[in-house]
């Protein structure tokens, strides 16, 4: 395998953390290209697994359970697939557990398509569960090129939660325009091209792959001192966003709007996109628990206004306009988080580290989205954005680790 390239053989990506320069590194296009075709599916699975089975099936209750169902697998899987990614190397593990998650996506769509029994509904989505990291594939290849260069490493994390919120921006809204305008199995075939596509291309880039560790020295992220804090924040915010989501386009189906449901909650990805963007231009300062403890803080508070805009003002204009607000303190958090994720990550291991931070994130997502969904069944909508800021108080005071120790 060539020699990666790094940041210490290109010494004007230290002195100037800038988003242009981080691409100047070879390799990082073509890598960080095939990642967003393959991270796009995650901003569109579950929108369109709503939208397809609730109109077929006139059940958001049903909905919400077969994609917690699928997202609560993907925490299980998640790992274990990160592990193997870690003792064998990405382009080894990524393409075959994209297939086994292609394969799952079409059988949902046949299910669907002829009006199969609920139960293989659950069936067909959980195997999905096999899906890659994507984001934290990227993460890793960044954390292995710029080691030695922290400031322009923030930068590149701040870059790649953008990416994430971009994808969530982008993708509810591609799903609900597919799903309506051809058929409603159009967003999830679409999807699974996509991961197919993207997976492909991101892992023929060998050069700037990180080293397999098949003897990895740390012990269990689990273990590590932190990381259980910082997992109980991961979940809470998942919470957070599948709640949202959910909330969000019964809300928009209740006031005879189904078809920008999408759109609207595109706006709290928007939100979160550019302040992940802006927050990568600044220098961090102070420990970054502190920090954290601020964002979360800002999280807390702004999604209160999603809350507000449906109980008093109760039009989807207000809601848009709320969700774009709250979005915002979004990307600082997640940023933050996962800095200090891989900070306290042990060597070797980093994979895995960080897949337990998508496993915390899509359980949460999976009780949120369940939560709402049997909120909006038996209460209405608007009661269900008060799940969101109790999610986020949670995450505000159980997700803050103490001060770690010199590693």
């Amino acid at each position: 395998m060539p020699h990666p390239p790094t940041a210490r053989d290109h010494p004007n990506a230290r002195h100037h953390p800038t988003y242009r320069r981080l691409f100047t590194l070879p390799g990082t296009r073509a890598f960080t290209a095939g990642n967003l075709i393959a991270r796009l599916p995650a901003g569109m699975s579950s929108v369109s697994a709503v939208v397809m089975i609730a109109g077929s099936r006139g059940s958001y209750a049903l909905a919400g359970a077969v994609t917690a169902t699928g997202l609560a697998a993907t925490a299980l899987v998640g790992p274990w697939t990160a592990r193997l990614t870690d003792r064998h190397g990405q382009s080894r593990t990524a393409l075959p557990a994209t297939a086994v998650a292609v394969l799952g996506s079409l059988a949902l769509v046949l299910c669907v398509h002829y009006d199969a029994p609920n139960w293989t509904l659950f069936t067909a989505y959980a195997a999905t569960a096999t899906t890659p990291n994507t984001g934290g594939l990227s993460r890793a290849r960044w954390t292995h090129l710029l080691a030695d260069d922290p400031e322009s490493l923030h930068t590149a994390n701040s870059f790649e939660q953008a990416a994430d919120e971009l994808c969530f921006m982008l993708g509810p809204a591609l799903a609900t325009l597919l799903c309506g305008t051809f058929f409603p199995e159009a967003g999830t075939v679409t999807g699974a091209v996509l991961l197919l596509t993207g997976m492909l291309v991101f892992t023929a880039q060998r050069a700037t792959e990180p080293p397999p560790s098949p003897a990895p020295q740390g012990g269990s992220p689990l273990r590590a001192p932190g990381i259980p804090p910082l997992l109980a924040g991961f979940l809470a915010t998942g919470a957070v966003f599948g709640s949202m989501e959910v909330a969000t386009l019964a809300y928009a189906n209740g006031s005879g709007h189904r078809a920008v449901g999408g759109a609207v909650l595109a706006l709290q990805a928007a939100g979160s996109c550019a302040a992940g963007l802006a927050y990568g231009t600044l220098k961090p300062t102070g420990p970054a628990e502190r920090r954290l403890a601020y964002c979360l803080s800002a999280m807390t508070a702004l999604m209160s206004l999603p809350l507000l805009a449906a109980h008093t003002v109760g039009s989807l204009p207000a809601l848009a306009l709320a969700l774009l607000l709250a979005g915002t303190a979004t990307a600082p958090t997640m940023v933050t988080a996962m800095a200090l994720v891989q900070h306290r990550t042990p060597d070797g291991r980093l994979n895995e580290g960080m897949s337990l931070t998508v496993t915390a994130l899509l359980a949460g997502i999976a009780c949120g989205s369940a939560a709402a969904g049997w909120t909006t069944d038996h209460t209405s909508p608007t009661a269900a954005f008060w799940l969101p800021v109790a999610a986020a108080a949670a995450a505000l005071l159980t997700g803050v680790p103490r001060r770690p120790t010199a590693r």
